[in-house]
């Protein structure tokens, strides 16, 4: 079977839920909310182009429960049905063609840029490393009554999502936002039923899912992005992961997305803290950064897994799911340079631009994965304008206007704020 072959065949979930085909578009943040955190048009155009595109599941950038804890400027949030009108019109575009269109629900945590948020929260006061400090202040530690009002956010956010047309929802629990610092040792620490062993620090995730299961129903999908680790010292492992995969499948989650990493050791962009194991030559051959796990949790679970991050030829996306590993691959980032991509891999051609690391020249900046997000950001304001990607563009240009960004950011914040939930 030809790779074109393999990657078009459909795939039906558990729960009944069909794909049209192997290829998943993973979330990128987009940065087109208003200044009231609904959708723009601009999303709607950006999510129509992908459908067009060919995408059989398109998960749409992170979508924050809270106006009080954004992850970006110009995050959409959802709350309550306010907003419905525009979360309709979007979700219209983005399941054009039989597509599927998720939305991924988040919570910054602590991982949040220092002006953006009145303060940043987290399971345990953790700050971050030194060299990004500058740029991320030490959060305050959640109480409970907090961590219980932030699983019914979930919860009622996911039944909004069904209701706007969307046909699934994802929780981000990867790259170092809230759910990813509940399960890490590193960033929780605390010694309550949130914290301290491994049992209980997944049980903030558990508490969500079953949140949203009660709020959406057994036929409407519900997936997860989790870390294969978190490669910090110290940090969430591997075989927390599995355990966590696990116990997810023991509660009905539909489709697991593997990725890894977070904005200190952006993995998920290629990119390793230096004291984590380094690459394999069979993995960087193989191009996915994280199959080695996927066939690790294949042999663990039996729930669909995704692989994101590496991929580089249609022969080479057709291999990962050949070799049984998993029944998706995730591409992102070739998705803002070539919002047609699926629809030529899938009639047997490849991709024009060769994905590379975003570097600005600064040592320190080009470690993060901040750097990553807002250049790509970019080319996803671009599309949604209806302007073609610049896959030429500045990194060091784009990281200048994000610094002008933030510091009009913490101009404002000196006045009160429409934007805190009353």
């Amino acid at each position: 079977m030809t790779p074109q072959a393999l990657l078009s065949q459909g795939f039906t979930l558990p729960n009944g839920v069909q794909i049209k085909n192997r290829l998943v578009k993973s979330a990128m943040s987009e940065a087109l909310g208003t200044r009231e955190r609904a959708p723009t048009p601009e999303l709607a155009r950006l999510y129509g182009a992908w459908a067009e595109g060919g995408i059989g599941l398109c998960i749409t950038g992170n979508v924050m429960i809270d106006r009080r804890a954004l992850g970006e400027p110009g995050n959409v949030v959802i709350e309550d049905d306010r907003d419905l009108p525009a979360l309709k019109a979007w979700a219209e575009a983005g399941t054009r063609h039989g597509t599927q269109c998720w939305v991924q629900l988040n919570h910054p945590g602590k991982q949040a840029p220092k002006g953006l948020n009145k303060e940043t929260v987290s399971p345990s006061a953790v700050p971050f490393r030194p060299e990004m400090a500058a740029f991320f202040a030490t959060p305050r530690e959640l109480t409970e009554a907090e961590i219980q009002g932030l699983i019914a956010r979930y919860g009622r956010a996911a039944g909004i999502v069904k209701q706007a047309g969307f046909s699934g929802v994802q929780i981000h629990g990867a790259h170092g936002y809230l759910v990813s610092q509940f399960l890490s040792p590193h960033h929780n620490r605390r010694t309550d039923q949130w914290g301290g062993n491994a049992e209980n620090r997944r049980r903030f995730v558990i508490e969500v899912l079953r949140a949203m299961r009660a709020a959406v129903g057994p036929q409407f999908p519900i997936g997860i992005k989790l870390n294969s680790a978190d490669f910090q010292r110290g940090g969430f492992t591997e075989e927390e992961s599995l355990d966590v995969i696990r116990a997810l499948e023991a509660e009905g989650i539909d489709l697991v997305e593997i990725s890894g990493g977070t904005y200190e050791a952006p993995a998920m962009t290629g990119v390793k803290d230096k004291k984590a194991e380094p690459t394999k030559d069979s993995t960087r051959q193989r191009e996915a950064y994280f199959l080695a796990f996927a066939e690790k949790a294949r042999q663990a679970v039996k729930v669909p897994l995704v692989v994101t991050g590496g991929f580089r030829s249609a022969a080479g996306m057709a291999e990962a799911i050949t070799s049984g590993a998993v029944d998706f691959v995730g591409i992102a980032r070739s998705l803002a340079l070539e919002p047609d991509l699926p629809r030529r891999l899938l009639a047997g051609e490849e991709p024009v631009h060769t994905i590379k690391p975003i570097r600005t020249g600064i040592g320190y900046i080009d470690k993060m994965g901040l750097m990553e997000i807002t250049w790509y950001t970019g080319q996803l304001k671009r599309i949604g304008q209806g302007e073609a990607p610049k896959p030429g563009e500045s990194p060091l240009w784009v990281f200048l206007k994000f610094i002008g960004q933030q510091a009009g950011l913490g101009r404002k914040k000196k006045r009160p704020t429409r934007l805190r939930a009353s």
